[in-house]
C-alpha cells in the first residue's frame, strides 16, 4: 500500500522577522500565510517567542481566525504560552526550547530532563482538544520520554543533519532513520525539520512513515527571487519526490530480501 502523501508544514517567522526589523506593518505574515497555503502549503506554523522578536500575538490570532489549512503553534513550555494556546486551541501545538540569546532554536527539547512540567503541559494542551508534538533530537532516551510524556506527534530535529556534508550526513541520517523507526514502534507520528532546504530536503522525506516536514528559512529565502508561492510549491514537489524514491527503494529492498529468503530455501 503507497503511504498517505507527506506534508509541508510552512514556517513564517521570518517574515515577521523582516517586518520587525523596521517596525512597519509589512510585510504580514497573515498574507503570507494565506500565499502559502495557495501553493500548496498543508498548514502554517509560527513561533511566538518570549521575547516577541518576530511573530506577535496579534499575528497568532488573526491566523487562527482566518487559515484554511490548521495552524502549528510553536512555543516554550511556560504557564503565559499554555495559557494562550488554551485560549486559541490551535490545531497542533509543538513544545520547543527556548533561550534570549539564541539566533533560532538551538538543539531539541530535554522531556526526560523536564519531563514533569512537560507531561503536564501535555495534558492541558491535549484536554484543550491541541495535538501535541515535542521537539526533540533524534536520541532513544528523548524518544522514549516522548511517549511517556503523553505526546501523540514528536518533530525530529534535522539540525545536526542539515549542518554537515558527506560521511557525517550519512551518519546523522542513519541517526534520524534509526529515531524514526523506534518512535513508530511506540506509536508516534513522526514529523522532522530544522535547517531543511532545497538540496538535502529529499533524503530526509525518504524516511519510512515520516509525516511532515516543517521548514521556513529556506523558503523564505528562495522566495526573495522566485516569489513566494513558486518557492512554497517548489519544496513541496522536492519533499513528494523524495519521499516516492524513498518508497520505491523500501520495496526494492523488501523484493531482494524477498529473492535471498527463497533461495536459501531451495
Amino acid at each position: 500500500m503507497h503511504p498517505p502523501r507527506i506534508l509541508l508544514g510552512v514556517n513564517i517567522d521570518h517574515i515577521a522577522t523582516l517586518r520587525q526589523a523596521r517596525g512597519t506593518r509589512y510585510p504580514d505574515p497573515v498574507q503570507a500565510a494565506l500565499l502559502a497555503e495557495e501553493a500548496g502549503a498543508d498548514g502554517i506554523t509560527v513561533h511566538l517567542r518570549e521575547d516577541r522578536r518576530h511573530i506577535q500575538e496579534r499575528d497568532v490570532r488573526l491566523l487562527a481566525e482566518v487559515l484554511n489549512t490548521r495552524m502549528n503553534l510553536e512555543m516554550a513550555v511556560t504557564e503565559e504560552m499554555i495559557a494562550l494556546a488554551e485560549e486559541l486551541r490551535p490545531a497542533h501545538v509543538c513544545l520547543v526550547p527556548e533561550k534570549r540569546e539564541e539566533l533560532t532554536t538551538e538543539g531539541g527539547l530535554d522531556v526526560a530532563g523536564g519531563f514533569a512540567a512537560i507531561a503536564a503541559a501535555c495534558r492541558r494542551l491535549a484536554a484543550a482538544g491541541c495535538e501535541v508534538s515535542l521537539f526533540i533530537d533524534p536520541e532513544p532516551a528523548q524518544i522514549e520520554a516522548a511517549a511517556r510524556a503523553g505526546a501523540p506527534v514528536i518533530e525530529l530535529h534535522t539540525g545536526a543533519y542539515a549542518e554537515v556534508t558527506g560521511e557525517a550526513a550519512r551518519r546523522e541520517h542513519a541517526r534520524l532513520a534509526a529515531a524514526a523507526e523506534m518512535a513508530h514502534e511506540l506509536g508516534l507520528t513522526v514529523n522532522a525539520g530544522h535547517g531543511l532546504n532545497y538540496h538535502n530536503v529529499e533524503a530526509i522525506a525518504a524516511l519510512p512513515g515520516l509525516h511532515e516536514l516543517n521548514i521556513g528559512h529556506a523558503i523564505i529565502a528562495r522566495a526573495l527571487f522566485v516569489g513566494l508561492k513558486e518557492a512554497v510549491a517548489e519544496m513541496k514537489r522536492l519533499a513528494i519526490a523524495g519521499q516516492e524514491a524513498g518508497f520505491v527503494a523500501s520495496l526494492e529492498a523488501h523484493d531482494h530480501d524477498h529473492d535471498e529468503e527463497a533461495d536459501g530455501c531451495r
